[in-house]
């Protein structure tokens, strides 16, 4: 590790994927992501004509990360298509490693805007999403 990767944490992995509306490609959809970990970060792209889109990783610096302390992100992605607004991504990253949303896989992802939300732990990572990815959740554990 080079003095320049001390202190580097992953607050969101890079993401890419198509985004669909009523199964066709959502072309032209502003795709916008934000982070809260030590600063609110966002950034945004718009969706090609095959509702493709790609965000690059997001990596902040933190001093204190080599104290124990909990690791804990908020994630945020949106999407506005044809005058809408639609939540595709709403998560806390507790993992300071990079794709830790989809075990250590590229995080690419279909999401379906007018699909029901649904809740998906990975690593005890909870994300509300319209997105599938190449992940196995974890297993739910009865409590009784």
């Amino acid at each position: 590790m080079s003095i320049f990767e001390a202190g580097k944490v992953c607050t969101f992995s890079p993401i890419s994927g198509v985004i669909l509306f009523e199964g066709k490609p959502a072309a032209g959809a502003r795709v916008v992501r934000t982070t809260d970990y030590q600063k609110k970060i966002q950034d945004e792209t718009l969706t090609d004509s095959n509702g493709y889109f790609e965000l690059p990783g997001i990596f902040e610096r933190n001093i204190v990360n080599f104290l124990p302390q909990e690791f804990v992100v908020g994630q945020l992605v949106n999407v506005f298509f044809s005058g809408r607004e639609f939540r595709i991504w709403s998560g806390v990253k507790r993992k300071r490693e990079e794709n830790s949303e989809s075990r250590g896989k590229p995080l690419v992802v279909t999401c379906e805007l007018t699909q029901k939300d649904e809740i998906i732990n990975v690593d005890r990572q909870p994300f509300i999403t319209k997105c599938r990815w190449d992940v196995t959740p974890d297993v739910k554990e009865n409590i009784f």
